[in-house]
Protein backbone atom coordinates (compact mmCIF):
# COMPACT_ATOMS: atom_id res chain seq x y z
CA UNK A 1 0.00 0.00 0.00
CA UNK A 2 1.44 3.34 -1.08
CA UNK A 3 0.15 5.92 1.39
CA UNK A 4 1.00 9.58 1.73
CA UNK A 5 1.24 9.58 5.50
CA UNK A 6 0.84 13.34 5.73
CA UNK A 7 -2.70 12.94 4.33
CA UNK A 8 -3.79 10.70 7.19
CA UNK A 9 -5.33 13.59 9.19
CA UNK A 10 -7.82 14.00 6.32
CA UNK A 11 -9.11 10.57 7.33
CA UNK A 12 -9.34 11.31 11.06
CA UNK A 13 -12.39 12.40 13.04
CA UNK A 14 -10.85 13.77 16.23
CA UNK A 15 -13.18 13.18 19.12
CA UNK A 16 -13.84 14.11 22.71
CA UNK A 17 -16.87 11.99 23.53
CA UNK A 18 -16.03 10.47 26.90
CA UNK A 19 -17.99 11.26 30.06
CA UNK A 20 -15.24 13.33 31.64
CA UNK A 21 -14.22 15.47 28.65
CA UNK A 22 -14.05 19.13 29.66
CA UNK A 23 -14.08 22.36 27.74
CA UNK A 24 -10.31 22.51 28.27
CA UNK A 25 -9.96 19.22 26.44
CA UNK A 26 -12.22 20.48 23.68
CA UNK A 27 -9.82 23.39 23.32
CA UNK A 28 -7.13 20.77 22.68
CA UNK A 29 -9.37 19.15 20.07
CA UNK A 30 -9.83 22.47 18.32
CA UNK A 31 -6.13 23.28 18.46
CA UNK A 32 -5.08 19.81 17.29
CA UNK A 33 -7.63 19.74 14.48
CA UNK A 34 -6.27 23.07 13.24
CA UNK A 35 -2.63 21.97 13.53
CA UNK A 36 -3.07 18.83 11.45
CA UNK A 37 -6.21 19.74 9.45
CA UNK A 38 -8.20 16.77 10.70
CA UNK A 39 -11.27 16.23 8.59
CA UNK A 40 -13.85 16.39 11.40
CA UNK A 41 -14.20 17.05 15.13
CA UNK A 42 -16.74 15.62 17.57
CA UNK A 43 -17.95 16.44 21.08
CA UNK A 44 -20.89 15.25 23.13
CA UNK A 45 -24.09 17.12 22.15
CA UNK A 46 -24.05 19.63 25.00
CA UNK A 47 -20.65 20.92 23.87
CA UNK A 48 -21.16 20.56 20.11
CA UNK A 49 -22.06 24.28 19.69
CA UNK A 50 -18.67 25.10 21.25
CA UNK A 51 -16.92 23.20 18.45
CA UNK A 52 -19.14 24.74 15.80
CA UNK A 53 -18.41 28.25 17.07
CA UNK A 54 -14.67 27.74 17.35
CA UNK A 55 -14.26 26.01 13.97
CA UNK A 56 -16.60 28.22 11.95
CA UNK A 57 -13.67 29.89 10.17
CA UNK A 58 -12.09 26.54 9.22
CA UNK A 59 -14.16 25.35 6.24
CA UNK A 60 -12.02 22.26 5.67
CA UNK A 61 -12.63 21.00 9.23
CA UNK A 62 -16.14 19.63 9.69
CA UNK A 63 -18.01 19.24 12.95
CA UNK A 64 -19.92 16.05 13.64
CA UNK A 65 -22.69 15.20 16.09
CA UNK A 66 -23.40 11.99 18.00
CA UNK A 67 -26.88 10.47 18.19
CA UNK A 68 -28.03 7.84 20.69
CA UNK A 69 -24.61 7.90 22.27
CA UNK A 70 -23.25 5.68 23.73
CA UNK A 71 -25.89 2.94 24.25
CA UNK A 72 -28.04 3.21 21.12
CA UNK A 73 -31.07 2.46 23.31
CA UNK A 74 -32.91 5.77 22.95
CA UNK A 75 -36.27 5.62 21.23
CA UNK A 76 -36.28 6.37 17.53
CA UNK A 77 -38.24 9.57 18.13
CA UNK A 78 -35.57 10.80 20.53
CA UNK A 79 -32.84 9.91 18.05
CA UNK A 80 -34.51 11.78 15.22
CA UNK A 81 -35.14 14.79 17.45
CA UNK A 82 -31.49 14.75 18.50
CA UNK A 83 -30.39 14.54 14.87
CA UNK A 84 -32.52 17.54 13.97
CA UNK A 85 -31.25 19.55 16.92
CA UNK A 86 -27.63 18.76 16.02
CA UNK A 87 -28.28 19.86 12.44
CA UNK A 88 -29.70 23.13 13.75
CA UNK A 89 -26.47 23.57 15.72
CA UNK A 90 -24.60 23.39 12.43
CA UNK A 91 -23.07 19.91 12.28
CA UNK A 92 -21.92 18.44 8.97
CA UNK A 93 -22.19 14.73 9.81
CA UNK A 94 -24.09 12.46 12.21
CA UNK A 95 -22.71 9.37 13.96
CA UNK A 96 -25.57 7.30 15.41
CA UNK A 97 -25.46 4.21 17.59
CA UNK A 98 -27.75 1.48 16.31
CA UNK A 99 -30.23 -0.35 18.54
CA UNK A 100 -27.80 -3.05 19.67
CA UNK A 101 -30.30 -4.73 21.96
CA UNK A 102 -32.84 -5.06 19.15
CA UNK A 103 -30.17 -6.53 16.87
CA UNK A 104 -29.17 -9.13 19.44
CA UNK A 105 -32.87 -9.92 20.01
CA UNK A 106 -33.35 -10.67 16.32
CA UNK A 107 -35.57 -7.62 15.80
CA UNK A 108 -33.94 -6.60 12.55
CA UNK A 109 -36.99 -4.58 11.55
CA UNK A 110 -36.47 -2.32 14.57
CA UNK A 111 -32.80 -1.89 13.72
CA UNK A 112 -33.60 -0.92 10.13
CA UNK A 113 -36.44 1.46 11.03
CA UNK A 114 -34.29 3.18 13.66
CA UNK A 115 -31.39 3.81 11.28
CA UNK A 116 -33.65 4.78 8.40
CA UNK A 117 -35.47 7.37 10.50
CA UNK A 118 -32.20 9.12 11.35
CA UNK A 119 -31.06 8.99 7.72
CA UNK A 120 -34.35 10.59 6.68
CA UNK A 121 -33.95 13.25 9.39
CA UNK A 122 -30.39 14.04 8.33
CA UNK A 123 -31.28 16.44 5.55
CA UNK A 124 -28.83 14.71 3.24
CA UNK A 125 -25.90 14.99 5.66
CA UNK A 126 -23.77 11.82 5.92
CA UNK A 127 -24.89 9.37 8.60
CA UNK A 128 -22.50 6.84 10.11
CA UNK A 129 -24.12 3.86 11.82
CA UNK A 130 -22.20 2.72 14.91
CA UNK A 131 -22.48 -1.06 15.32
CA UNK A 132 -20.56 -1.42 18.60
CA UNK A 133 -18.86 -4.56 17.27
CA UNK A 134 -17.28 -5.44 20.63
CA UNK A 135 -20.71 -6.75 21.72
CA UNK A 136 -21.54 -8.59 18.48
CA UNK A 137 -20.88 -11.98 16.93
CA UNK A 138 -19.49 -12.10 13.41
CA UNK A 139 -22.94 -12.97 12.10
CA UNK A 140 -24.47 -10.01 13.93
CA UNK A 141 -21.78 -7.70 12.51
CA UNK A 142 -22.63 -8.87 9.01
CA UNK A 143 -26.38 -8.50 9.54
CA UNK A 144 -26.00 -5.03 11.06
CA UNK A 145 -23.73 -3.90 8.23
CA UNK A 146 -26.21 -5.10 5.60
CA UNK A 147 -29.12 -3.40 7.38
CA UNK A 148 -27.20 -0.13 7.71
CA UNK A 149 -26.37 -0.07 4.01
CA UNK A 150 -29.99 -0.86 3.11
CA UNK A 151 -31.09 2.02 5.37
CA UNK A 152 -28.91 4.46 3.43
CA UNK A 153 -25.93 5.22 5.65
CA UNK A 154 -22.77 6.74 4.23
CA UNK A 155 -20.50 4.83 6.63
CA UNK A 156 -20.61 1.71 8.73
CA UNK A 157 -18.73 2.54 11.91
CA UNK A 158 -17.32 -0.04 14.28
CA UNK A 159 -17.79 1.44 17.74
CA UNK A 160 -18.23 4.32 20.15
CA UNK A 161 -14.94 3.83 21.96
CA UNK A 162 -16.90 3.14 25.17
CA UNK A 163 -16.90 -0.63 24.79
CA UNK A 164 -14.71 -3.15 26.63
CA UNK A 165 -12.68 -4.23 23.61
CA UNK A 166 -10.95 -2.31 20.79
CA UNK A 167 -11.87 -2.50 17.15
CA UNK A 168 -9.67 -4.98 15.29
CA UNK A 169 -8.39 -5.26 11.75
CA UNK A 170 -10.44 -8.45 11.49
CA UNK A 171 -13.59 -6.42 12.24
CA UNK A 172 -12.77 -4.14 9.30
CA UNK A 173 -12.14 -7.08 6.97
CA UNK A 174 -15.45 -8.68 7.96
CA UNK A 175 -17.43 -5.50 7.33
CA UNK A 176 -15.65 -4.87 4.03
CA UNK A 177 -16.31 -8.42 2.83
CA UNK A 178 -19.98 -7.91 3.69
CA UNK A 179 -20.71 -4.49 2.18
CA UNK A 180 -18.01 -4.11 -0.46
CA UNK A 181 -18.17 -0.57 -1.81
CA UNK A 182 -21.85 0.01 -0.92
CA UNK A 183 -20.77 2.26 1.97
CA UNK A 184 -17.51 3.36 3.50
CA UNK A 185 -16.09 2.14 6.80
CA UNK A 186 -15.08 4.13 9.86
CA UNK A 187 -13.07 2.50 12.63
CA UNK A 188 -13.27 3.79 16.18
CA UNK A 189 -12.34 2.36 19.54
CA UNK A 190 -8.84 1.62 20.80
CA UNK A 191 -6.87 2.95 17.82
CA UNK A 192 -3.60 4.01 19.42
CA UNK A 193 -0.80 3.73 16.87
CA UNK A 194 0.06 4.32 13.22
CA UNK A 195 0.56 0.64 12.36
CA UNK A 196 -3.04 -0.07 13.36
CA UNK A 197 -4.26 2.81 11.20
CA UNK A 198 -2.30 1.56 8.20
CA UNK A 199 -3.45 -2.04 8.63
CA UNK A 200 -7.08 -0.91 8.82
CA UNK A 201 -6.65 1.24 5.73
CA UNK A 202 -5.28 -1.78 3.90
CA UNK A 203 -8.34 -3.76 5.04
CA UNK A 204 -10.73 -1.19 3.57
CA UNK A 205 -11.20 1.52 6.20
CA UNK A 206 -11.30 5.16 5.06
CA UNK A 207 -12.16 7.10 8.24
CA UNK A 208 -10.99 6.84 11.82
CA UNK A 209 -12.42 8.10 15.07
CA UNK A 210 -9.48 8.85 17.34
CA UNK A 211 -9.57 10.60 20.68
CA UNK A 212 -7.58 13.72 21.31
CA UNK A 213 -5.69 11.70 23.94
CA UNK A 214 -4.18 9.51 21.18
CA UNK A 215 -3.97 11.69 18.08
CA UNK A 216 -0.69 13.45 18.82
CA UNK A 217 1.15 10.20 19.42
CA UNK A 218 -0.02 8.89 16.06
CA UNK A 219 0.90 12.13 14.33
CA UNK A 220 4.36 12.04 15.88
CA UNK A 221 4.80 8.63 14.22
CA UNK A 222 3.57 10.10 10.92
CA UNK A 223 6.16 12.87 11.05
CA UNK A 224 8.95 10.48 12.05
CA UNK A 225 8.22 8.01 9.24
CA UNK A 226 7.80 10.80 6.71
CA UNK A 227 11.23 12.17 7.61
CA UNK A 228 9.75 15.52 8.58
CA UNK A 229 10.77 17.45 11.71
CA UNK A 230 8.21 17.50 14.49
CA UNK A 231 7.15 21.17 14.69
CA UNK A 232 5.73 21.17 18.20
CA UNK A 233 8.72 20.96 20.52
CA UNK A 234 8.37 18.41 23.29
CA UNK A 235 4.60 18.21 22.91
CA UNK A 236 3.71 14.51 22.92
CA UNK A 237 0.04 14.68 23.82
CA UNK A 238 -2.82 17.08 24.55
CA UNK A 239 -2.11 19.48 27.38
CA UNK A 240 -5.39 18.57 29.05
CA UNK A 241 -5.20 14.81 28.55
CA UNK A 242 -6.53 14.13 32.04
CA UNK A 243 -9.48 16.47 31.55
CA UNK A 244 -8.10 19.08 33.93
CA UNK A 245 -7.61 22.73 33.15
CA UNK A 246 -4.01 23.30 31.94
Amino acid sequence: MNTDLMQIPRMIDISGVKTNVTLWELDDIIDTAKKFRCICAFAMPVFTPYLVSNLKDEPDIKVGGVVGFPSGADTTSIKTAAAKELLQMGVDELDMVINVGALKSGRLDMVYDDIRAVVEASGGKPVKSILEVCYLTDDEIKRASEIAVKAGVAYVKTGTGWGPKPTTVENIRLIKSTIGDAARIKAAGGIRDLDTVLAMMDAGCSRFGIGVRSILGIMKEVYDRSGKPWPYGNEAGPSAADGAKP
